[in-house]
């Protein structure tokens, strides 16, 4: 019994980190491809405000980076964060990235600064530190507490890059991809206590 314990816990754990590590895969593939084959141009698929080609920026972006050292700075933090929120489970992780990336990326567009283009996971990163925020928050619950003052102490201090006036940082992604991790921690924390009144029911 307790083999077949530990065989599910090392699925489980090998399940999690496949699911993590495909995204940055896929970040890193796309910026391979466009600093050596597209020169750049692929980063014209990101969020342009008010824009209806901008648009398609929402799915497309968290994989699109500035650059090699642009990637590096968003990959630690992402694989870090998301992977205290992984330990919530995969369905957990999947329904918040989906729900950072659709707020965040909505936000961004509606509020970005015309003209501009933006790039990056980022915004995704900082959906994942509101989320566990939120999660402590609204849970309640000694991990969920635990979990958010060890991601506050090792990120708390890139909330400044919520605000404006920073050159070249879309202050707007991270700001609505913050809101839209608090929002996930809030339909999650909701989702819970429904599943919770019907089993006592």
């Amino acid at each position: 019994m307790t083999s077949s314990h530990n065989n599910n816990n090392g699925e489980a754990l090998k399940s999690g980190l496949m699911v993590l590590t495909v995204p940055v895969i896929l970040m890193w593939v796309s910026e391979i491809a466009d600093q050596l084959i597209f020169h750049g141009a692929l980063d014209r698929f990101g969020i342009m405000p008010r824009t209806t080609f901008g648009l398609r920026g929402i799915l497309f972006s968290p994989f699109l980076h500035l650059g090699f050292l642009h990637l590096v700075a968003n990959t630690i933090p992402f694989l870090v964060l998301g992977g205290f929120v992984i330990i919530r489970g995969i369905g957990r992780f999947i329904g918040v990235s989906i729900v950072v990336m659709i707020l965040g990326g909505l936000g961004t567009w509606l509020v970005g600064g015309g003209g501009t283009v933006h790039v990056g996971a980022s915004g995704v990163v900082f959906g994942y530190l509101g989320f566990l925020i939120g999660n402590a928050i609204f849970e309640r619950s000694f991990v969920a507490i635990a979990i958010a003052l060890i991601a506050g102490a090792l990120y708390g201090g890139i909330l400044f890059g919520l605000l404006p006036g920073q050159c070249g940082i879309s202050w707007e992604g991270h700001l609505f991809g913050f809101l839209g991790g608090v929002i996930a921690a809030k339909i999650f924390a909701n989702g819970q206590s429904e599943k919770g009144k019907s089993a006592v029911t």
